[in-house]
């Protein structure tokens, strides 16, 4: 008898805390602009994974697509309750883009001390359209200013800091 109270209370315990966890959920679903019936396709989609996955051997191609899906649970709960999470990263990736093609264009360069004044000059153009720097711009005026420069100098004309001291001039003068 105590053996069946205990596995109550444990079923029970369980229970609470699935219940937690899909309050939780719902409370996400809302505060996105889903409703409580994309939450019931999310949780009869995980139901329908849990009775799938002892029924395919784990190697199979089925077997396979559900384990990936239930080994991403975790992260798919996440996009859920943090709705300003991005589901995919499409942005970043055709943010380097450019710098991924390049690493492939430009592979050869004749030697190695090349190789890297080209990694220099083009991790400063990369932090300039990071920061939103017109590239040319700054290297046009970096290049003006640094045979006068000292090394405390050195520091004011990376793109972030070179940026704002602009807009400081800017603002001051108008």
């Amino acid at each position: 008898m105590a053996m069946k109270s205990s596995f109550r209370t444990a079923r029970r315990r369980t229970s609470d805390a699935e219940l937690a966890r899909r309050a939780r959920l719902i409370e996400a679903f809302e505060r996105s602009g889903l409703s409580a019936a994309a939450f019931g396709s999310v949780a009869r989609l995980r139901r329908a994974l849990d009775k799938l996955a002892p029924r395919y051997l784990p190697k199979s191609p089925m077997g396979q697509a559900i384990g990936y899906a239930l080994n991403q649970w975790s992260a798919l709960e996440r996009f859920i309750e943090h709705g300003e999470v991005e589901i995919d990263n499409n942005l970043v990736e055709n943010a380097i883009r450019p710098t991924a093609i390049g690493k492939k264009n430009w592979l050869f360069f004749g030697s190695e001390e090349a190789g890297r004044r080209n990694a220099v000059i083009y991790t400063l153009i990369q932090n300039c359209r990071m920061h939103g720097v017109e590239p040319l711009a700054y290297l046009k005026d970096v290049l003006e200013r640094l045979p006068r420069a000292t090394n405390r100098d050195v520091e004011q004309l990376t793109p972030l800091n070179w940026k704002n001291a602009r807009e400081q001039s800017f603002n001051r003068a108008a």
